[in-house]
């Protein structure tokens, strides 16, 4: 069979739990739903990172956080690190990515090396794929030529105010959020990239491209601030039309940015969480409307069959669960389980996977898909690519034991934040501090500092409201051990890579014999 066309659509801060397919009380998302029936879906997807830096870097390169170290918003990928582009563009692919998100491709911080072409739909003077313009010529040439020219300027300039100290003290000013998150296009322009994708796949069939095609698309509609049309609003939550009350609290959330990642100094008001709750529905709806219409055109491609769709997300989001908003500090479920559904006609059945997975294993899963990898990569390393991708999962050989693990690296600059507004609650929060949790035969057991905390029968407490650590002594010491073992082997990951060496699987004897049972070694 031919290589596979691939693309992996990151549905930025979606909670698998807010999908009709995942068991959303409500049916807002009819046209994932209907997707999601003639795929695999995996029922227990975790996400390595509960944010979108590390979790970015993982999807885009096979490694936990503490073994890439992108953990934070200033720092860069390694360029020793191979990332998913790089790989499959060295084997013939075209690879170009659309992201609605300004970390994913603003910033100079490495996620967007290998990419033949990378369009922003989020900063000040987004790059687009095709500057909406209905100038007659000679006009329009001459816009887009200086279109062209103002987004080449402006790219070190955002890339510069991001990590600028006057920037970020403005951004904390709530009166002055409604007009910089617009200008600066913060949630991109995700119903428009999505029409952009659209025309390009339907112009890319009329050509006839040769080579195969990876497509990288990031939407970030489910993102705060919230202000979805009015038609999902009234959809979802149509009592917001009548309640001043209820705009009000729409109104004050969508300024308080200090608000959008924080613990609560207070629990939030019966009415106050169902606005959020609802909002956020809303957005989930609005986006997938206009994703119905990228279903169309891929089902309407010849090569509809043989193109591989893995739809995920980086994170969730917290709604108030836990006494936090946003996804900065915390690794419960409302965070770390998310989305993730496999598409591929000629290749996988239909069908729902309860095994936890990592989504990290996306970066193995697409590889694999190709059928060849560039002579740079080691062996050891190709038959870690072949061993972990997620087809061995649907053919019932877990490598990883259906073991799924997350690391917790808290957000330094929200952290900033909250010491100008919320100081107060740093320490009793633990903002500070490292949290890893491991998910294994519905338990998820969370440490803290290196120490575990809470425990969690997730069959029968999904919302993770019981703690039932203190009489499962022997339960957490299992789970303490297996999370143990994890965190040595990204360790011995992180060692390699800062030395520059490959990856040293010889000293993995666990996974060693993993690969040896499912015969990719001797």
């Amino acid at each position: 069979m031919t290589r596979p066309d691939i693309l992996l659509l990151i549905l930025d801060t979606q909670r698998a739990d807010r999908l009709g397919c995942y068991g959303h009380r409500t049916a807002i998302t009819p046209n994932l739903d209907s997707f999601s029936g003639e795929a695999a879906l995996f029922e227990q997807a975790i996400s390595p990172a509960q944010w979108t830096i590390p979790s970015h870097a993982s999807m885009f390169t096979g490694l936990y956080p503490t073994a890439h170290q992108m953990t934070q918003y200033r720092q860069s990928l390694s360029p020793d690190v191979p990332h998913l582009a790089e790989v499959l563009s060295a084997v013939g692919y075209q690879t170009l990515g659309f992201s609605n998100n300004p970390l994913v491709g603003v910033p100079k911080n490495g996620l967007t090396q290998g990419f033949d072409a990378f369009y922003n739909y989020s900063g000040a003077m987004p790059g687009l794929l095709r500057p909406p313009t209905h100038l007659p010529w000679p006009l329009k040439p001459i816009a887009e030529a200086s279109t062209r020219f103002l987004r080449r300027i402006s790219y070190p300039i955002q890339n510069f105010v991001s990590q600028s100290e006057m920037a970020f003290r403005i951004s904390l000013n709530a009166w002055l959020t409604p007009f910089w998150t617009r200008l600066a296009n913060f949630k991109g322009q995700n119903e428009h990239s999505v029409n952009d994708i659209c025309r390009f796949l339907k112009q890319r069939e009329r050509t006839r491209g040769k080579r195969p095609l990876f497509l990288f698309v990031n939407l970030m509609e489910t993102h705060m601030p919230f202000w979805p049309p009015y038609e999902f609003l009234d959809k979802v939550a149509p009592y917001l039309r009548k309640s001043k009350e209820a705009r009000a609290i729409m109104r004050t959330w969508n300024r308080e940015t200090c608000r959008w990642s924080a613990p609560l100094d207070r629990p939030l008001g019966e009415l106050e969480h169902r606005v959020l709750s609802d909002a956020y529905d809303a957005e989930v709806s609005y986006q997938d409307d206009y994703l119905g219409r990228l279903f169309a055109v891929l089902a309407a491609r010849d090569n509809q069959e043989n193109t591989l769709t893995i739809i995920s997300s980086d994170h969730g989001e917290g709604l108030g669960e836990h006494s936090y908003v946003g996804h900065s500090f915390v690794a419960y479920q409302e965070l770390v389980h998310v989305p993730l559904i496999m598409h591929w006609p000629a290749q996988i059945a239909a069908g729902r996977v309860s095994i936890p997975v990592s989504t990290r294993r996306i970066f193995h899963t697409i590889l694999n898909a190709t059928g060849s990898l560039p002579n740079t990569v080691p062996d050891l390393a190709r038959a870690e690519i072949n061993a972990l991708t997620l087809q061995e999962t649907l053919n019932s050989r877990d490598p990883e034991e259906g073991i799924a693990y997350v690391e917790v690296y808290p957000p330094l600059y929200i952290v900033r934040k909250m010491r100008r507004h919320q100081p107060e609650l740093i320490e009793p929060f633990g903002c500070l501090s490292l949290r890893r949790a491991i998910v294994k035969d519905n338990l998820k057991m969370i440490q803290i500092d290196e120490e575990p905390k809470e425990l969690f029968n997730l069959e029968t407490d999904p919302l993770e409201l019981s703690n039932i650590f203190s009489e499962s002594k022997a339960t957490v010491e299992n789970l303490n051990q297996q999370l143990k073992q994890m965190i040595d082997q990204v360790n011995r990951q992180r060692e390699n890579l800062n030395t520059g060496a490959k990856l040293d699987l010889d000293g993995d004897q666990q996974l060693m014999q993993r690969l040896r049972s499912l015969g990719y070694i001797e």
